[in-house]
């Protein structure tokens, strides 16, 4: 099925970008030419060079819709970071221009979230940085009478950019618990490459035994708890219910895994979507690649399965997954090969293609159809969680 037509402008960008950026990492293991040479060697301030999206002037600041605020206590604040673990100024930069160009997508193509009451809780983590979780409860104004399901739910961004507090995230958290009647347990795991694998896949883990342990101070239902997560942010879910079941089974019911990275060998990765795309196979090698090597501490680490999960051993023992693929992204061989590699292991698993869908689709809620159903069937498998 051909691309979908809202995706042309952005695909034109996207392939502009990819194409800088690789002549760029040539010129640079090649060396600059005197006509070739970069703009700041000649006292041109230049872009960052690892930027992940095109560069945009900030938007004039908009207060955020009523429903997008926060409503969480004022103790609950973000993890310190130490000074060793600090992002160079450049990355910061980056971060701080994808997060105004996250917030402007959200205006732009998405559905804004409704109101729901949220609290922010923060877990320490042995060896690792504490992590901040955001529980969304599928009611207003308080947390609902009795328990509710929960899902713990790991947002996207390459390992490196992202967060709970980004807009799209806390629209799709707020959307999600709303109509599938499940509190959203949003992790805030830390970033790459300030910290490494398997600092996030740890703090998911611990993330994952503070909700059981206060499943009745948080009004969740212990019997009824589901994980998730989207693209990068399905790699630490998947790796987390892996090793949810290494060391203690706590009793997950649902792997909920969109357009997920199963494999940082590239091993399963399927050059034919991002061809079909008009984007060159080397160049969207090299970008996996950067992706790999930002989250890695050795390239050795690809192959140990809480980085790479379809790489176990053995999948037995894990919950049922319900994983969602998009038909031009190069991913989408990570998700059928998952879906497949669980089915052989005796555990019920489900993949789902969405046809003209790219790896973001999700997020276009307010322009798509197929973004809108996106929605419906995450929602369907929420609802599993009730039981």
């Amino acid at each position: 099925m051909p691309l979908d037509p809202y995706f042309a402008e952005r695909l034109r960008r996207q392939r502009k970008y990819m194409i800088a950026q690789g002549l760029e990492g040539l010129k640079r293991q090649l060396g600059w030419p005197w006509f070739m040479r970069p703009a700041a060697q000649a006292g041109v301030e230049t872009a960052p060079a690892d930027a992940a999206a095109p560069k945009r002037t900030p938007p004039r600041h908009r207060p955020a819709p009523e429903a997008a605020q926060l409503e969480t206590p004022p103790q609950a604040t973000a993890p310190r970071v130490d000074d060793a673990h600090r992002p160079s100024r450049r990355r910061a930069e980056h971060r701080r221009i994808t997060l105004s160009w996250d917030r402007e997508e959200l205006q732009k193509v998405g559905t804004p979230g409704p109101r729901v009451h949220t609290i922010d809780r923060i877990v320490p983590v042995p060896g690792q940085p504490d992590v901040r979780l955001r529980i969304y409860y599928p009611t207003v104004g308080a947390r609902p009478e009795g328990s509710v399901p929960g899902c713990l739910t790991f947002f996207g961004g390459a390992f490196r950019i992202g967060g709970i507090d980004y807009p799209t995230t806390d629209a799709a958290n707020r959307r999600r618990a709303a109509d599938a009647g499940v509190a959203m347990i949003g992790v805030d795991y830390a970033l790459a490459p300030e910290r490494k694998y398997p600092a996030q896949v740890l703090q998911g883990h611990a993330a994952l035994d503070y909700v059981f342990a206060h499943s009745e101070e948080l009004g969740i239902d212990p019997d009824r708890i589901g994980i998730g997560g989207m693209s990068a942010g399905a790699n630490i879910a998947a790796a987390v219910a892996l090793m949810n079941r290494d060391r203690g089974a706590l009793p997950l019911r649902l792997q909920l895994l969109e357009v997920p990275v199963v494999d940082l060998t590239g091993r399963h990765v399927d050059f034919r979507a991002s061809r079909a795309l008009g984007i060159p196979s080397p160049l969207m090698a090299r970008e996996l690649s950067s992706v790999a090597r930002t989250y890695l501490r050795h390239r050795r680490d690809r192959r140990e399965p809480y980085a790479s999960p379809i790489r176990a051993e053995s999948l037995a023992g894990l919950p049922p997954a319900v994983i969602l693929t998009a038909q031009y992204d190069p991913l989408r061989g990570d998700g059928v090969a998952y879906a497949a590699a669980l089915r052989e292991a005796g555990v019920e698993a489900s993949a789902v293609q969405y046809m003209g869908a790219t790896h973001d689709t999700a997020i276009f809620t307010g322009v798509l159809a197929v973004a809108r159903r996106w929605h419906d069937d995450v929602v369907a498998a929420l609802r599993t969680l009730h039981g």
